[in-house]
């Protein structure tokens, strides 16, 4: 006897646990780093300042990473809601997260010009814009294929396994940049201190370390089957419906 399902079921008993994890891991990621920026290296400001700078690890952990992990968990969570409104919802937290990086991006660039500084010189540099640009062009390629209407069904269940690989492997590429940022900032900042366990370098290892548990947790979350979206008849009749009027053939229940 098949006992798939019971197993599901107690297997969304932990759900809950695991989505909140998430949650206090990505705000502690925030948090950590608003503080390390804060109380470390002077607050933040808009003039060109080295307190210009900090807004810029600030909204890129707030918006590469934890409001795009949020995005990406957002169809486990509203597992009974409509697929449409999950969309909607899916596509704005992805909205959010592009403008709060588009802000931390233009404070990095700002403070380096102003303070004559070379731009995208360094490996961060160059993931951390391979990584934008890649979150730009997911974003638009979603809206196109999931959320307005008229995509052929077939162009969408093409693309579907490729949005949500590339969803995941650019969290990996906003967490491994994070990393990156972070090992830098450290070393322009503390390199000769660093070795020895001062409370700066502690919290900055401490951040990378969150990070990477807050990207394991979401991609679990995400990965695993349990924790799927369950399947709503009127969405699949709709679903079935919808691809005979678009690509013809015979009646909805037609093999």
């Amino acid at each position: 006897m098949d006992d798939s399902p019971q197993r599901a079921v107690q297997g969304l008993g932990s759900f809950p646990w695991y989505v909140g994890g998430t949650q206090v891991l990505g705000l502690a990621c925030v948090v950590i780093t608003g503080v390390w920026m804060g109380s470390y290296h002077g607050g933040y400001a808009w003039d060109g300042s080295g307190q210009e700078f900090n807004v810029h690890p600030l909204c890129m952990v707030l918006g590469l990473v934890f409001l795009y992990g949020d995005a990406i968990l957002v169809y486990r969570v509203f597992r009974n809601e409509s697929k449409r409104n999950v969309k909607i919802l899916h596509a704005v937290l992805h909205l959010l997260a592009l403008i709060i990086s588009i802000v931390g991006i233009v404070a990095v660039f700002d403070f380096h010009n102003h303070n004559k500084i070379p731009n995208m010189y360094s490996l961060h540099s160059w993931c951390g814009m391979l990584t934008f640009v890649l979150f730009c062009v997911q974003w638009l390629m979603g809206l196109g294929f999931f959320l307005f209407p008229g995509m052929l069904m077939a162009l969408r269940s093409w693309y579907l396994p490729l949005h949500v690989f590339f969803g995941l492997a650019m969290l990996a590429m906003s967490l491994a940049t994070c990393l990156l940022g972070i090992s830098e900032k450290l070393f322009f900042s503390i390199q000769h201190t660093y070795s020895q366990f001062v409370p700066e370098g502690i919290l900055g290892n401490m951040l990378g370390l969150l990070l990477v548990a807050f990207g394991i947790l979401v991609g679990y979350v995400v990965t695993r089957e349990d924790f799927r979206r369950p399947p709503h008849p009127e969405e699949e009749a709709l679903s079935v419906h919808f691809k005979t009027l678009t690509e013809g053939g015979g009646s909805p229940t037609s093999p």
